[in-house]
């Protein structure tokens, strides 16, 4: 998965050779602030997209051992106002960690990161490797083979005062600290959850019961499939079983939020599931 991402880096384009990933002593110093849970310098402040791939492969083996391996992908600044928000004209691209993902109901301290936001979200996994020849929704769907609801829980990691864009956003990995993981759904029937999918309707709630978001799977680039099609279309090749966060159904919120807690339900899909996390 690594070498992926770090051939993917280097083959963007004919000058991507020439990235400046971060120095050794940057990354070495980046990974010490983000295990202590302190804030960080940014990475490649000032550079190209090119340079902040470079650096999110370099940093991705560097975070290895503190976060198991990479599992997946994710999207992010998949809406129209995150991307004004951070200047951008698209989404942007990062990492999953298998040592990220919790189970549905886990319980954390409000302060489980530097800069804690937590989001809905949705996981799809990849069923074959004949995923990367899709061109459409309905080919990707063919292809996945479980949907699961997903609560991340990112962390901005960010010193105050030190740039967050697209770029700097990339090098980190787009903040991957956390998140919920429920239950698999099967696909067993991939136009029926196709169309499940943009007709849900996601809603992230406070623990007290609030609605902090309700908006319909479509508000994910007009389906959450678009995510796949949009990080394959970046150069990523996907593998069975690889995981793909799909990028936020609205605004992320601070814990101080919560209420002590959230949980996200996605009505329309196959029971209606709901992933939940309790913050102490």
């Amino acid at each position: 998965m690594f070498r992926l991402l770090l051939v993917f880096a280097l083959a963007l384009s004919g000058t991507s050779v020439w990235a400046q990933c971060a120095s050794d002593d940057e990354i070495v110093q980046f990974v010490d602030d983000y295990v202590q849970k302190q804030p960080a310098k940014a990475l490649n402040a000032g550079g190209s997209m090119d340079d902040a791939l470079c650096t999110q492969a370099k940093l991705a083996k560097a975070l290895e051992p503190h976060m198991g391996p990479v599992v997946g992908y994710k999207a992010g600044l998949t809406s129209k106002p995150a991307q004004d928000r951070f200047k951008v004209s698209e989404p942007v691209q990062g990492v999953l960690y298998r040592d990220m993902m919790l189970e549905n109901g886990a319980e954390l301290p409000a302060g489980w990161g530097t800069r804690p936001v937590f989001e809905s979200d949705l996981i799809l996994v990849v069923g074959d490797a004949a995923i990367n020849q899709a061109t459409t929704v309905t080919e990707t769907m063919a292809h996945i083979s479980t949907v699961h609801p997903f609560m991340e829980l990112p962390d901005l990691t960010l010193a105050k005062g030190e740039p967050i864009t697209g770029v700097t956003l990339t090098a980190m990995g787009v903040g991957p600290r956390l998140g919920v993981l429920g239950a698999g759904i099967p696909v067993t029937n991939s136009a029926e959850m196709e169309q499940a999918l943009a007709d849900m309707q996601v809603t992230l709630r406070a623990a007290d019961g609030e609605v902090l978001v309700e908006v319909p799977g479509k508000a994910v680039m007009g389906h959450p499939v678009n995510s796949v099609l949009w990080l394959m279309s970046k150069g990523i090749e996907l593998k069975p079983g690889d995981m793909v966060s799909v990028g936020s159904f609205g605004p992320l919120f601070p814990p101080v939020k919560d209420k002590g807690g959230a949980s996200v339900t996605y009505t329309g899909l196959p029971g209606n599931p709901s992933v939940s996390v309790v913050f102490k």
